[in-house]
C-alpha cells in the first residue's frame, strides 16, 4: 500500500485474521455518494472483522469533541448490521488509517460517511455470502441482526460474524454494487446513544498529546520573536547553557532551551538575552479594512446573472451598505502540543491536529525523511475550530527530537497559541441592493475582500445580481492581501458574508414596510429554505411587524455544508451601557438525513454559544505585528452569563444524503443578533463585533 510502504498481502499480515475491507486512497476518492478508485494498487483499510467479531475502523478523521468517533462508528454498525457495543474506532493514526485531506469543514459525514458506509455494506455483502454457503441457502434469504445472520424462515438456523470470521483472510475492495440499507431501515443512524469518548472524558481519563509522557523525555520552550515581521540580529544563550539539566539547541531559525521539568525550561529561556528589529507599525486593527481594499488581488466572479447596472439605475432607491469584520483568534482549550520520538529510524509524533496526514508529509520533509518513516498518533484534540490545520508545534517537536535524540514535548504557552495563531480573516463587503414597490428584491451587487465565497450562496430570487470576491480567507501572511496568516474559523468566512447579506436583506424590509419574515419568503422560491424559515417561526412564536417593531426580534438564515438553517433570537438592549443581552435563540436546520440527532443539537448549541463571541467581544487588537492580545484577560470569550434560551428544531428531510452539521448554525449568528437589534432600537450594526461602545455609537437619539 503507497501509504505504509506495504503491498496488500504485507498489510493483511499486520492486521493478522479475519476480514478488510479496501476502499480507495487519496482526495479524489469520492465521487458523490460512492468511492471511486483511483489505481488499483492505490489502497487502505476501512474496515475489518476479527475472528471475535469486533470490527475495527479505520478512520483518518480525528475526534476533537464533535462526536465524529461516535456517529463514524454508527453509520458503520448500520450497514454491518451490529451493536455499536461491537465496533472500536481507530483515529487519525497515519500508520493504520486511510489517507486523510483533515477534519474541517463539516466534511466528516458528508464526505467520509459515504465511503465508510460503502465498506461497511461491503462487509455486510462478504460475510451474507459466507453465510449462505455454511447455511445453504440463498443470500436472500438470510436476515443480519446484530453481528447474526439468520435464516429468515427459520431463526433457529443461524451463524454469527465471529464464527464466520475465524479461520479466514479475505480482503474485498468496494466495488460500489453493495446496497446501502434505506433509511426506513435504520436502527443505529438516526438513534441517540451515549457517546463513546463520554466516560474518559468525564472521568479525566481522556488522553490528550499534552498527556503523553515517555521515558527521558524533555519540555521544550522555543525563543519567539515579539512581533510578526521581526528579525532577530543578536542572541546571547550562555546563561541558560550554564544551567544544570539545561539542554540548548542553536540550529538555523531555532533557538530553544529544554529540560525535564517544564517550569526549569520556562525559567531558562528566560535567561536567553535576544535582540530583535521590528518593522514599524503601519496599520491596527481599525486602520486594516482600507490596507486589505487597498492589497486586495483583482476579483474573482461567482455570480453575474441580469444586468446589474441598469438595475441599479431603474431603482427608485438603492441600498448602499459596507460591512467589516476584524481578525478572530481560534483560542482552543487545549493550545497546540506535540511529543516527538526518533526510534530505530522512525519519527513518531504524538500530535493536537486536525491534520495527521499534511503533518506527517511536512514533518517528513523538513526532516528529509520519507513519508513511511514518519508516524503521526492523533489522541483526542481539545478544540480545533480549523485553527489545528497547521501544524508547526508538530514540526518543532520533531526537528528537537532528532536533534537531542531525546523525546520531546512542545507544548504551547497561551500567549504563543495567540501569536501563532491563523487568524480568521478580517474582511469588508460592499453591497448595494433595491427592492422594488412590491417588496421583490431586484438588485444584488455583493463584493467581498478578503474573506471568500463561502455564505455568498443566493437562495433568494433576484433577477439581476453580481457577486465578486477579492482574495480568500486563507493563506499565510501576505497572502489575499492580509497582514497575518489566516485560515479556517469554524466557516471561514461564512459568518461574515452572512452577517452582510441578512444585515442587508433586513434593510430592505424595514424600507418596505414588510415584516422581515415574510419578506424572506416573499423573495425565495427554494423549498428547503422556506421549510427552515417556517420551522424556525413555528417554534419561536413569530408575530409579523415591520420593523424596527420595539420587541427586540431578528431573524436570519443562510446554507453552509450542505445544510440550510434559520436562526430566530430575541434580545434586550440597555440604551444607557449599550449592553445586549441575548434572552432566547430558535434554530431550525435541515441537513438532510440525521446520523445522530442529540450530536446534531449539541453542535447547534455549541454554534450558537460559540457564535456570541464574534458576535459581541472576539476582536485580534495588535500594532503593526505586535499582537496585543495574548490571553483571556483583554481577548472575551462567551461567558455562560450570555448564553441565551435555546431551542433547535431538526428539520426532517431523508431524500437528502447526511449533511455537515458542525458549522451551520453558527453562520447567521452576527446577523440575526445584528436584525434583533435593530428591531428594539432602530440602530443599525454594520461592523463586528458588535460591543457596548459601537452599539452605543449606532443608538438613534430618543426623539
Amino acid at each position: 500500500m503507497s501509504a505504509h510502504g506495504l503491498d496488500r498481502r504485507e498489510f493483511l499480515g499486520v492486521l493478522g485474521g479475519g476480514i478488510v475491507v479496501f476502499v480507495s486512497l487519496g482526495p479524489s476518492s469520492l465521487d458523490g455518494q460512492q468511492p471511486r478508485l483511483r489505481y488499483p494498487e492505490d489502497l487502505n483499510a476501512y474496515l475489518r472483522i476479527d475472528e471475535k467479531g469486533r470490527v475495527w475502523i479505520f478512520s483518518g478523521k480525528i475526534e476533537m469533541g464533535q462526536g465524529v468517533m461516535t456517529s463514524q462508528a454508527q453509520m458503520a454498525a448500520e450497514e454491518l448490521g451490529v451493536p455499536l457495543s461491537s465496533i472500536e474506532m481507530v483515529l487519525g493514526d497515519t500508520d493504520q488509517c486511510p489517507w486523510d485531506m483533515g477534519t474541517f469543514g463539516s466534511m466528516t459525514t458528508r464526505m467520509f460517511g459515504p465511503a465508510l458506509r460503502a465498506a461497511a455494506a461491503e462487509g455486510r455483502a462478504v460475510l451474507t455470502g459466507l453465510a449462505s454457503k455454511k447455511l445453504g441457502v440463498s443470500p436472500d434469504a438470510l436476515v443480519v441482526e446484530n453481528g447474526v445472520v439468520y435464516v429468515r424462515a427459520d431463526r433457529s438456523k443461524k451463524v454469527s460474524y465471529a464464527q464466520l470470521a475465524q479461520g479466514k483472510k479475505i480482503s474485498r475492495l468496494v466495488d460500489g454494487k453493495a446496497v446501502l440499507r434505506a433509511t426506513r431501515d435504520f436502527t443505529v443512524m438516526g438513534q441517540s446513544p451515549k457517546r463513546m469518548d463520554a466516560r474518559a472524558k468525564v472521568t479525566g481519563h481522556a488522553e490528550y498529546a499534552g498527556d503523553v509522557r515517555l521515558p527521558g523525555m524533555l519540555y521544550a520552550r522555543i525563543l519567539r520573536p515579539r512581533a510578526h515581521g521581526a528579525t532577530l540580529t543578536s542572541v546571547d544563550v550562555s546563561a541558560a547553557r550554564a544551567l544544570p539539566g539545561v539542554t540548548v539547541v542553536q540550529q538555523d531559525d531555532l533557538v530553544a532551551v529544554l529540560h525535564a521539568d517544564p517550569e526549569a525550561a520556562g525559567r531558562a529561556l528566560m535567561d536567553i538575552k535576544a535582540e530583535w528589529q521590528t518593522p514599524p507599525a503601519a496599520v491596527d486593527q481599525d486602520s486594516i479594512f482600507d490596507y486589505l481594499v487597498q492589497r486586495a488581488p483583482a476579483p474573482a466572479v461567482r455570480l453575474m446573472k441580469g444586468d446589474p447596472t441598469a438595475a441599479r439605475a431603474a431603482a427608485a432607491r438603492v441600498f448602499e451598505s459596507t460591512y467589516r469584520s476584524g481578525y478572530r483568534a481560534h483560542a482552543p482549550m487545549e493550545p497546540h502540543t506535540a511529543v516527538a520520538e526518533m526510534k530505530d529510524g522512525r519519527m513518531t509524533v504524538w500530535a493536537s491536529t486536525q491534520t495527521p496526514f499534511p503533518a506527517r508529509d511536512a514533518i517528513a520533509r523538513a526532516l528529509g525523511l520519507p513519508a513511511t518513516d514518519v508516524r503521526v498518533i492523533t489522541p483526542f484534540v481539545g478544540g480545533g475550530f480549523g485553527g489545528k490545520s497547521s501544524g508547526r508545534q508538530a514540526l518543532e517537536a520533531a526537528r528537537l527530537a532528532r536533534i537531542t535524540g531525546k523525546p520531546v514535548q512542545v507544548a504551547w504557552t497561551r500567549g504563543e497559541e495567540f501569536f501563532y495563531d491563523a487568524f480568521d480573516p478580517a474582511s469588508e463587503v460592499k453591497l448595494a441592493s433595491a427592492v422594488d414597490a412590491s417588496g421583490r428584491i431586484v438588485l444584488w451587487d455583493y463584493q467581498v475582500y478578503c474573506a471568500g465565497d463561502r455564505g455568498t450562496e443566493l437562495f433568494y430570487d433576484i433577477p439581476s445580481a453580481a457577486i465578486r470576491t477579492y482574495g480568500s480567507w486563507g493563506g499565510g501572511a501576505g497572502a489575499n492581501g492580509h497582514l497575518f496568516a489566516v485560515g479556517a474559523w469554524r466557516a471561514p468566512g461564512a459568518n461574515t458574508n452572512v452577517f452582510a447579506a441578512e444585515s442587508q436583506v433586513d434593510i430592505m424590509a424595514a424600507a418596505a414596510g414588510i415584516d422581515p419574515l415574510e419578506f424572506r419568503l416573499r423573495n425565495t422560491s427554494d423549498a428547503r429554505m422556506r421549510r427552515v424559515l417556517q420551522a424556525a417561526a413555528g417554534a419561536f412564536g413569530w408575530k409579523a411587524a415591520p420593523g424596527p417593531s420595539g420587541a427586540g426580534r431578528g431573524v436570519a438564515c443562510g446554507i453552509d455544508a450542505g445544510s440550510y438553517v434559520a436562526l430566530m433570537a430575541e434580545v434586550a438592549v440597555d440604551r444607557k451601557t449599550g449592553h445586549v443581552q441575548v434572552k432566547r435563540v430558535v434554530a431550525a436546520q435541515d441537513m438532510g438525513t440525521i446520523v445522530n440527532p442529540d450530536g446534531a443539537r449539541m453542535q447547534m448549541e455549541g454554534c450558537v454559544t460559540m457564535g456570541l463571541g464574534y458576535v459581541f467581544s472576539e476582536e485580534v487588537r495588535f500594532h503593526g505585528g505586535e499582537i496585543l492580545d495574548r490571553n483571556f484577560g483583554t481577548y472575551h470569550l462567551p461567558r455562560f452569563s450570555w448564553v441565551p434560551r435555546i431551542e433547535t428544531v431538526l428539520v426532517k428531510n431523508d431524500e437528502v444524503a447526511p449533511q455537515g452539521g458542525g458549522e451551520p448554525t453558527i453562520v447567521p449568528m452576527g446577523a440575526v443578533v445584528a436584525n434583533a437589534i435593530f428591531d428594539a432600537t432602530g440602530a443599525r450594526l454594520y461592523r463586528l463585533p458588535m460591543t457596548p461602545e459601537r452599539v452605543l455609537a449606532a443608538l438613534p437619539p430618543k426623539a
